[in-house]
C-alpha cells in the first residue's frame, strides 16, 4: 500500500526538494503551510510559493492556521523569557509544540501515515543523527520533541548537502526563483531585533546599574532585557581598560553584572524540563550550550527531572534559558533547559 506524508511546505527550498523526493520515491504526498504569526504579507507570499510548489506536484495543499496555539506555546514564551533575564530559543520550543506537535495531530486528523520537514537531520533506527552537512545541521533544534514522533517522521534531506538541494531545485524551471531566494530568518516572528518584539508588550529601554562580580557598582546601562551572556557592548563601565562581559543579569533589580572573560567560563550547568531519546539518567555525553558552539565532553546526571552537567573542559557564555543538547558522537540523546550556571 502506497504511504501518505504530509510535507509542512514554507515557500522555501528546503521543504519544496522534501517534497519533490518523497513524491519521486514513491509516496502519496500532501502539503501543509502553518500560519504561525500574523506577519500577513510574509504569510501571503509563502503561502503563493508553497501553493506555486503544489501545483508543480499536483498535490493539495492545506492551510493550517495555529496561530493562537503558536502564541501562547512559542510568542508569550519569548517574550517572558526576555522579561525574566532569560535568553530563549524559541525553535526548540516550536518544534516541540508545533512542527511536530499540531502537525502531527493535523496529519493524523488527514489519516496520514508520515509527517516530513526539510530539516537537515537523519533518523536512523528510530534515533536522530546530525545532517551529513555539518554546516546546516538542525539537531540541536530537534532536542525536545517527543520521542514517540520519531517512528512518524522523514527528514529526506539528511543525507545531502545544502548546495545540492539548491542545485536540485534550479534545474526544475518553475521552481528557480525559490532555489536562488535568501535564506529565511532562524526566528520567523523577528523581522529586525527582537528589541522591536518586546517594545509591543513592555519597556526595554529603563537605565540601571551594572555591577562587578564582587557586587560593587561600576557603571550604567540601557536596559537589563538588551543583554544576554557573554555580550561585551552596549553598557558602561567606569575607567574600564579591558573588556568586559556580562556574566549574569539581574532581571529583579534592573542589574547586569559584568566581569573579565575568564569569568565567563563555566563547568557545571543544571537543566530542566528534559527529554531524552535514551533511557540513561546518569551517562556521559558531548554538550551542545548553544546551536552555534562546539560539543564539549560532559558528564551528565539526572535525578527528578533536575540535572546537572559536569563539562571535563569550562564553557563560555552559558546563558540560562538557552538549551544544553546532548550527543554520542552524531547521534541526538536528547535536551533540557539550562535553569542555573554553577
Amino acid at each position: 500500500m502506497i504511504k501518505k506524508v504530509l510535507v509542512g511546505l514554507s515557500g522555501g527550498v528546503d521543504s519544496t526538494v522534501t517534497a519533490l523526493l518523497l513524491q519521486e520515491q514513491g509516496y502519496s504526498v500532501e502539503g501543509v503551510y502553518m500560519v504561525m504569526h500574523n506577519l500577513d504579507e510574509l504569510n501571503s507570499a509563502n503561502i503563493t510559493k508553497a501553493q506555486k510548489v503544489a501545483d508543480y506536484l499536483g498535490i493539495k495543499l492545506h492551510i493550517l492556521d495555529i496561530k493562537e496555539s503558536f502564541k501562547e506555546e512559542v510568542y508569550d514564551y519569548f517574550v517572558q523569557s526576555y522579561k525574566d533575564g532569560l535568553t530563549p530559543n524559541p525553535c526548540v520550543v516550536c518544534n516541540r509544540t508545533i512542527k511536530f506537535g499540531k502537525m502531527v495531530e493535523f496529519a493524523s486528523s488527514l489519516d496520514m501515515d508520515y509527517i516530513a520537514t526539510g530539516h537537515y537531520v537523519q533518523v536512523v533506527d528510530g534515533a536522530i543523527y546530525k545532517g551529513v552537512d555539518d554546516s546546516k545541521d538542525q539537531s540541536y533544534f530537534l532536542a525536545r520533541i517527543k520521542p514517540e514522533v520519531l517512528k512518524r517522521v522523514i527528514f529526506p534531506l539528511g543525507s545531502w548537502l545544502k548546495s545540492e538541494v539548491k542545485e536540485y531545485a534550479k534545474k526544475i524551471e518553475v521552481l528557480k526563483d525559490i532555489a536562488q531566494q535568501s535564506e529565511s530568518s532562524e526566528i520567523c516572528f523577528v523581522e529586525n531585533s527582537y528589541i522591536d518584539i518586546l517594545e509591543r508588550h513592555t519597556n526595554p529601554d529603563m537605565p540601571g546599574i551594572v555591577k562587578d562580580t564582587s557586587g560593587k557598582e561600576v557603571g550604567t546601562h540601557k536596559g537589563f532585557m538588551h543583554y544576554t551572556i557573554g555580550k561585551r557592548r552596549g553598557f558602561f563601565v567606569h575607567g574600564a581598560h579591558d573588556p568586559h562581559f556580562v556574566v549574569d543579569i539581574d532581571a529583579k533589580h534592573n542589574t547586569i553584572i559584568v566581569g573579565k572573560k575568564e569569568e565567563l567560563a563555566k563547568q557545571e550547568i543544571v537543566v530542566s524540563n528534559i527529554n531524552l531519546f535514551t533511557e540513561a539518567r546518569e551517562f556521559s555525553a558531548e554538550v551542545k550550550v548553544r546551536y552555534r558552539t562546539q560539543g564539549i565532553e560532559s558528564d551528565i546526571k539526572i535525578e527528578n527531572n533536575i540535572g546537572l552537567i559536569t563539562l571535563k573542559t569550562p564553557a563560555f557564555g552559558v546563558a540560562k534559558g538557552q538549551f544544553a543538547v546532548f550527543y554520542d558522537n552524531n547521534k541526538l540523546l536528547g535536551g533540557a533547559e539550562i535553569i542555573d550556571v554553577l
